[in-house]
């Protein structure tokens, strides 16, 4: 009987460990994709208490400055953004929003175009939908990992989302300067107004430093940024009125 036993033990198979470990891979990705699915979904309907970014910018800060910066941020639903600036934001940042997928394959061509001629050294093909998605979900960072993940994201708010609240979701977490996020609270630290009472020439100025709100300051106001306002105040006519 031991010798049988040994033979029928000879003859099984051995399992192989990479096989084990590639099973474990599957399944921690399919955990990954299935939670990020669920995280996109529920936001569909509840405002985020915080941003990835938020959250980034409350631990990260007090290694640079020593202290917890505030961080301002106050959910308004997208019919309580004046018009002004949902028109305005359109026009600066995403002029095809209404008509892509999430990506703006006409921006991107142009913006490699520029690059390589020399161009407008802060003109980018980040769409709306794709600065949402590393606007809430992702830490702020310049890696190959992060832009993947951007993709990724920007797909799934794009399959799973609405363009009425993508646009909703970044209008109240983009960041608008040193720990302000979304639009009412720009417009409060800004201009002590809320977001709704925006005029088209604030709301112009409020768009034109999204480029590089930590550069920028609507308050003072560089040749660069006027120049850029009244740009987005031509264009804001022809703009669609998200609803």
């Amino acid at each position: 009987m031991g010798l049988a036993k040994r033979e029928r033990n000879h003859g099984a198979p051995a399992r192989h460990p990479r096989r084990g470990l590639l099973r474990w891979l599957l399944a921690g990705i399919s955990l990954l994709v299935l939670t990020s699915v669920l995280q996109v979904l529920l936001l569909r309907w509840m405002p985020p208490l915080f941003t990835v970014p938020m959250a980034w910018n409350w631990v990260s800060r007090p290694f640079v400055q020593g202290s917890h910066p505030p961080v301002r941020y106050h959910w308004i639903p997208l019919g309580s953004v004046s018009p002004h600036l949902r028109r305005a934001v359109i026009a600066a940042e995403d002029q095809r929003f209404l008509h892509h997928k999430g990506f703006d394959l006409v921006e991107i061509k142009d913006a490699v175009a520029d690059a390589v001629g020399g161009g407008d050294c802060l003109r980018g093909a980040s769409t709306i939908s794709m600065q949402t998605a590393r606007g809430v979900f992702l830490i702020p960072s310049r890696s190959l990992w992060r832009k993947g993940l951007e993709a990724y994201y920007t797909v799934l708010i794009e399959t799973l989302w609405d363009k009425r609240r993508i646009l909703e979701m970044y209008l109240n977490t983009v960041d608008w300067g040193d720990g302000i996020f979304g639009a009412e609270a720009a417009a409060r630290a800004y201009f002590k107004g809320p977001a709704g009472d925006l005029n088209r020439s604030r709301s112009a100025l409020l768009a034109a430093i999204l480029p590089n709100p930590h550069r920028f300051s609507p308050l003072r106001p560089t040749s660069f940024v006027r120049q850029r306002q009244q740009r987005i105040l031509a264009d804001m006519p022809h703009m669609p009125l998200v609803r």
